[in-house]
């Protein structure tokens, strides 16, 4: 985590001044299992699978997600340290030990959370979920508009752009949405396993059928190291689903230091402050993400700069 770290320009939450405390971020996933390095941030948790009632997680990708949000690296000495280790954490498991679901059950789950975000201070909705079925690529599918609908509320969505790359049109739903905040990974030139299966230029991109461009930011999602389903242990994932609570724990800074910013005006700020690779617009979007530009304040913004690490 140091090392993605250092790629988008985060220092660890003293030195940032920030942490996301406060902030509530939910997670629709796998679950999530109450590793050490979560203390007693998770404040909320939903059962959409088997409807039991305390945390868990059967299949580990919840928790890698939830780790590198809000994990505070108790566990390693600080050294796997999520972006915001300050902030709240919910729960909501819409996926079975397998990481499979239904649309259903993510709908489920976004009805849950704008149901109870002024209960658990919900800011910020972490999707690291996709479709790549035909028959919901489009933007009147039912889990587009779950998340518009999320989005309209005044939700900060952010979604991951799938790992069906690299031909054009292989953004996954919900990431279709023109209106949330769709991430991709800036480092898929690496040979990885995702899901047991080895890949390489996985990051979909865009644009969507409906001609949007797609995704919208990028951050690092190749061999990611963050919080597992055991106590006090880590391990390493891959793919957009690792890139998207990059994005998501950064906004969640953001949020801290800006309570009162709206969603619409985080996205404009992720666009704003993100360093061009020099890629092309459907593979990089508006670039990477650079968490020292994205917390500057107006008139102190660092200088951007094409491959500057």
């Amino acid at each position: 985590m140091d090392q993605v770290k250092r790629q988008i320009h985060c220092q660890d939450a003293k030195g940032l001044g920030f942490s996301g405390k406060g902030v509530g971020v939910a997670v629709l996933d796998t679950g999530v299992y109450l590793h050490p390095d979560f203390k007693d941030r998770v404040i909320g948790f939903r059962d959409i699978v088997r409807g039991r009632i305390t945390p868990y997680d059967d299949n580990s990708h919840g928790t890698h997600v939830c780790g590198i949000i809000g994990g505070n690296g108790m566990a390693s000495g600080g050294r796997f340290e999520g972006m915001a280790p300050g902030c709240n954490l919910i729960g909501v498991k819409v996926l079975d030990k397998k990481g499979n679901g239904f649309a259903s059950d993510v709908l489920a789950g976004l009805r849950w959370v704008r149901e109870n975000r002024e209960r658990y201070g919900i800011r910020i909705v972490n999707i690291s979920v996709g479709s790549f079925n035909r028959k919901v690529m489009d933007e009147d599918s039912a889990l587009v508009r779950g998340v518009d609908a999320a989005w309209d509320d005044g939700l900060v969505m952010v979604i991951a752009a799938g790992n069906q790359g690299p031909e054009e049109m292989t953004i996954t739903t919900p990431g279709i949405s023109r209106k949330v905040i769709t991430v991709g990974s800036s480092d898929d030139q690496k040979a990885v396993t995702v899901m047991g299966n080895h890949m390489v230029n996985y990051s979909g991109r865009g644009p969507t059928a409906a001609c949007v461009c797609k995704p919208d930011i990028v951050a690092p999602g190749s061999r990611i190291v963050s919080c597992a389903n055991q106590s006090g242990r880590y391990q390493f994932k891959s793919g957009t689903s690792m890139s998207t609570p990059l994005v998501s724990g950064a906004i969640a800074l953001l949020l801290e230091k800006y309570p009162h910013m709206t969603n619409v005006e985080v996205k404009l700020r992720i666009r704003e402050r993100a360093v061009d690779l020099g890629l092309p617009h459907n593979q990089q979007g508006w670039g990477l993400l650079d968490v020292e530009r994205l917390l500057a304040d107006a008139g102190r913004v660092p200088e951007a700069g094409r491959g500057r690490r």
